[in-house]
């Protein structure tokens, strides 16, 4: 039985806490590959600030050195805003078990995702936590202690959060577009 689990993104930019993420569920839950998924456009969201294939190849940056894991393009490909049902059938494809991992702070809306009645009876929700929030008991919860997200990122730039296989280049990209102050 082939089992997974799914780590879907903006990842606008990829910062620690994401790759922190993903070190969590390979020591903490039994899957034979973690996929990391960067979407095109989240579906809760209106635009992005890095391009796609730009994130894409920096998620393929940072997972480089992972062997049990797997940047995939399939969001991208889709060239709009792809919800995690549609992902979820694509992947039942190939794969038998599939834990959905989602940021504590998707929650609040996850009862509004596109087909969430269905999505539910498909995957084990596993919720990542930041700042020690309680994760109702119907959800697995996966502890990562970072204390930072993209939009604060974006709102106060800080490259001690940045991996440093892509450090420079988000830096310098981010800048260059206006995204963050000097």
């Amino acid at each position: 039985m082939k089992t997974i689990a799914l780590f879907g993104g903006s990842f606008d930019p990829p910062h620690l806490g994401h790759k922190a993420v993903v070190d969590a569920i390979l020591s903490t839950l039994d899957v034979d590959k973690v996929i990391v998924m960067p979407a095109y456009l989240n579906p809760f969201k209106t635009k992005v600030y890095a391009p796609p294939e730009l994130r894409l190849k920096w998620m393929k940056k940072i997972f480089s050195s992972y062997k049990n894991v797997e940047v995939d393009d399939f969001e991208l490909t889709c060239k709009q805003k792809v919800p995690s049902l549609t992902t979820v059938h694509h992947l039942q494809k190939k794969y038998d078990k599939i834990y959905l991992v989602i940021g504590a702070d998707n929650l609040v809306t996850l009862d509004k995702w596109f087909g969430y009645d269905e999505l539910k009876t498909l995957v084990t929700f596993v919720v990542a936590t930041r700042n020690d929030e309680q994760i109702p008991r119907e959800y697995i919860s996966l502890h990562v202690n970072e204390p930072i997200s993209s939009t604060s990122l974006r709102e106060e730039f800080k490259k001690e959060f940045l991996p440093a296989a892509v450090v420079d280049e988000i830096e310098k990209y981010y800048k260059e577009n206006n995204w963050i102050k000097d």
